[in-house]
């Protein structure tokens, strides 16, 4: 088989892979269904999920550990991931090829040639980088409030060389460095600031550019959910999911760049794809020109989706080892060789050191910005319930890729995106709306737990989620609890009969008790009433009151996130001592 040949049937492979892996992820017993299949596989691969979610944490995922296997892959061959594996990449490879079907070679030619703004990429990556290095930065913070004198001692040294490097730059250097160290500092002084841990620890929003994780959040709130509408066997039920237009523009205009620029997003845009690059610099393995001579047919580099100018300088962190130039030489000069290109090489990233540098300190600055917007810890949003087996908030952010994987397995579609319930930061992150789906969550069901890759949501035992066997002195995992609103409640507002909510309470003995009152009717016969109260000790949050309720819109039972066990900070009852909660 021809390498060209050998790269195009792997790609289809692995796209036909990621789209059976996330057919399967939805409940059931049938073949198709999630079972066994490792669904969470191809994002293991990611090396820019471990390597953010190890400095966000400080440790490793252990079935992030896969993604050593794609580093050993790019030490030797480069970028090969992108080219043959990536499903996201496979996509845009293809509709770039469909958007230069028909157009002339020089014209092919122009869109293939490299383009300053190939340094996004690298920014791209710095920025999620830097806001999952976080946890490091909270920690040195906790040091300098410990030892204030001797982080004085140190700094006034670090300020006056740092303020010699300022005055010594070229003019131009100036302004750049000056922000990064007034960045740099500003950072220092509100770490050592008390309480400033919620606001610097690691976060992993600016991941939503991860290729693997923007790809299957996209399938598993789009593209699936409209083919469950056509096709009954993948879902018994229509899904749907708040944020799926934003996430399909999203997507379209990922795909559709490629009519501009073949593999756009790749070049421009995808972290993980400048991760890669610089890892892949010193490959041994790569395209190489046999001579530094040739006809300049330009043949190589209108073939060639990545910019990686296969006829003069090659540039090794762009190129995807696609082999199309070398199948596109008619005088077979260019080769996978284990030596450097005889034209010349341009291996340098493409961003300078001091945007680097600026762009290390603006992923570090952007996470306290976000977190302005909303509280943490016992002020966090009510509306903010977490699915059952989430770890704690800061954690959690630290932890979540917003990849989809939970909302698409939930059996009764309750599993969301956040919104903006918690800020900008928690958007794709999954949050629980009980009025959405069929039910509310179901007590014996621990699917979310199952498919989450990275330990945001850690398994459960239905025994651990029940507070049973081995875990009953633990008791049941708590997500929230049940409010009755009065002003809503027919029993309550309207002097109506209604029981609905106690009826559907799984728990044992039940949550919702129902409290029995005698009402006078104008007419001077009495109204046996029965008025549901909320025994918070016993509920659990589950939220199947809250989807059952007959009141229309707003339900007249709806749970929050107070009294949630991962949080210790989330009781019910605020500290009457502490005036700060």
């Amino acid at each position: 088989m021809r390498p060209l040949a050998a790269r195009r049937v792997s790609q289809g492979f692995f796209l036909a892979l990621f789209a059976w892996l996330c057919l399967v992820s939805s409940p059931g017993d049938a073949f198709w269904q999630l079972g066994t299949w490792p669904v969470t596989w191809l994002l293991q691969l990611d090396p820019l999920v471990a390597l953010s979610t190890a400095l966000a944490r400080g440790a490793l995922e252990p079935g992030l550990l896969w993604s050593l296997a794609v580093v050993a892959l790019t030490l030797l061959l480069g970028r090969a991931f992108c080219g043959w594996i990536c499903p996201l990449g496979t996509l845009n490879h293809l509709i770039g090829r469909l958007g230069q079907w028909g157009t002339s070679l020089s014209a092919r030619r122009a869109q293939s040639r490299p383009h300053r703004a190939q340094g996004l990429a690298m920014a791209a990556l710095l920025l999620q980088l830097g806001a999952a290095a976080g946890a490091g930065l909270a920690a040195s913070g906790a040091w300098l409030r410990g030892h204030p004198l001797l982080a004085l001692a140190l700094l006034l040294p670090l300020l006056a060389v740092a303020g010699h490097g300022i005055r010594s730059s070229e003019p131009r250097a100036r302004p750049a460095r000056a922000l990064g160290l007034g960045l740099g500092l500003a950072l220092l002084v509100l770490a050592a600031l008390p309480g400033a841990r919620g606001l610097l620890q690691a976060s992993m929003a600016l991941g939503l550019l991860d290729p693997l994780p923007l790809l299957h959040r996209s399938a598993h709130t789009v593209l699936l959910p409209l083919a469950d509408r056509g096709v009954s066997f993948l879902w018994p039920f229509p899904r749907q999911h708040l944020l799926a237009p934003v996430t399909a523009l999203i997507l379209a205009t990922v795909l559709l760049a490629n009519l501009w620029r073949p593999r756009a997003f790749c070049r421009f845009l995808c972290p993980l794809g400048a991760l890669l690059g610089l890892l892949g610099r010193a490959a041994p393995w790569r395209i190489a020109k046999r001579q530094a001579g040739c006809s300049d047919c330009g043949r190589c580099e209108a073939t060639c989706p990545s910019a990686a100018q296969p006829s003069g300088s090659f540039r090794q962190p762009s190129c995807v080892l696609c082999l199309s130039c070398t199948d596109a030489c008619p005088d077979g000069l260019l080769a996978v060789a284990p030596h450097r290109s005889a034209a010349g090489e341009d291996d340098e990233p493409d961003l300078s050191r001091r945007n680097t540098a600026l762009a290390l300190a603006a992923g570090v600055a952007i996470v306290p910005c976000m977190r302005l917007t909303h509280g943490l810890g016992d002020r966090l949003s009510p509306g903010l319930v977490r699915p059952p087996g989430a770890v704690p908030e800061l954690d959690f952010l630290a932890r979540c890729i917003a990849c989809g994987q939970c909302m698409r397995v939930c059996p009764t579609g309750i599993i969301q995106p956040a919104g903006f319930a918690g800020g900008l930061e928690t958007s794709w992150t999954p949050r629980l709306d009980m009025r959405i789906g069929t039910s509310g969550c179901q007590p014996s069901c621990t699917a979310c737990g199952e498919v989450c890759p990275t330990g945001a949501i850690q398994p459960l035992s239905v025994d651990e989620k029940l507070g049973q066997g081995a875990s009953a002195q633990a008791g049941p995992t708590r997500v929230g609890t049940a409010f009755v609103d009065r002003g809503r409640c027919l029993p309550w507002a309207m002097g109506r009969p209604c029981i609905v909510c106690q009826e559907v309470c799984p728990t044992s003995p039940k949550a919702i008790q129902l409290e029995r009152v005698v009402q006078g009717l104008p007419d001077g016969a009495e109204l046996t009433l029965e008025r549901p109260r909320v025994d918070p000790q016993a509920c659990t949050g589950c939220g199947i009151c809250e989807n059952a309720c007959p009141v229309a819109g707003e339900a007249a039972v709806r749970v929050d996130s107070a009294g949630e066990s991962r949080h210790p900070d989330r009781a019910l009852a605020l500290d009457a001592q502490d005036p700060t909660r």
